[in-house]
């Protein structure tokens, strides 16, 4: 089990991450259990997998899609900020 937290300015944008996150089911469902949660200004993802090298692989894609979402919300920050989150 291996357990990342990412600091955001607030848990808006924390939550924002999450939400993005969750829609991209992970490709080996029998070899990785991803569990992703706010807690504060953190998103918080712990990623049970098989093998350690997986756990690798996983975890580095996890962070490139962070890397993005977190630059994105840097550029539209203030935008997002300002609207209210919809719910599905």
């Amino acid at each position: 089990t291996r357990t990342v937290h990412i600091p955001f300015a607030n848990n808006g944008h924390a939550t924002i991450a999450k939400r993005v996150i969750e829609v991209d089911a992970e490709l080996q469902k029998n070899a990785v259990k991803r569990t992703l949660a706010v807690e504060d200004n953190q998103l918080v993802a712990t990623f049970d997998t098989l093998t350690v090298r997986l756990a690798r692989l996983v975890v580095n894609g996890f962070l490139e899609n962070v890397d993005l979402i977190a630059r994105t919300i840097g550029e539209f920050g203030e935008e997002v900020a300002s609207e209210p989150l919809q719910t599905s």
